[in-house]
């Protein structure tokens, strides 16, 4: 009688789940290209190194379509100004029922150029006794945006209503307020003068 006892059938069941999970060395390795190299004293070769294809950061991500400017526009802060001139007369000049007596067109000009145009073409109406002017700048153009910093769209469309609080353009100017549409919207300004004395 032999010594060896026969496997359970649950025993049988856990060594053939065990057997299945192997996998042969030789399947993985060419043992005789290492015996060789070992018989002759020189190192074995070594496996070829997969190739690194060159990336960017961010080359598989998607441009986002939202763009976030946190600052408010020269409209948003021109409402928030004060009323000065009459409230009526300023009512129906955002409303668009009130037409400029004067039209300045400061499209394509760079700042250098528009600067001392604008200042000439207010000074010089309120001289002849105008008292609503429309000075157009546009809105800029969305060029491409990538870098870190976010670039302002319509470089006029902002320093405009600035130039109007400095000099010589503060004493002149009683109101600004950004146009109606009908008028140029967000690319136009009306500039309500004050009278001379």
């Amino acid at each position: 009688m032999s010594g060896r006892r026969k496997l359970t059938p649950e025993e049988r069941e856990l060594w053939s789940r065990v057997a299945a999970s192997t996998r042969s060395i030789r399947e993985k390795h060419d043992d005789s290209a290492e015996l060789e190299s070992f018989l002759d004293g020189t190192p074995p070769p070594k496996p070829p190194k997969p190739e690194l294809r060159g990336f960017h950061l961010g080359q598989h991500s998607k441009p986002s379509a939202q763009r976030f400017d946190l600052a408010p526009s020269p409209g948003e802060h021109l409402a928030r100004q004060p009323v000065v001139m009459d409230r009526k007369a300023h009512k129906a000049m955002t409303r668009g029922k009130l037409k400029p007596e004067a039209t300045l067109d400061l499209h394509g000009m760079t700042l250098t150029e528009a600067h001392p145009e604008l200042i000439r073409f207010i000074l010089n109406t309120q001289s002849h006794g105008k008292r609503l002017v429309l000075v157009i700048t546009g809105k800029g153009k969305r060029g491409d945006d990538d870098g870190p910093i976010p670039r302002r769209v319509g470089v006029l469309r902002h320093q405009v209503p600035q130039w109007l609080r400095m000099p010589p353009l503060a004493p002149a100017v009683m109101q600004v307020n950004e146009a109606h549409l009908k008028h140029g919207g967000g690319g136009a300004y009306y500039v309500y003068l004050r009278r001379l004395r």
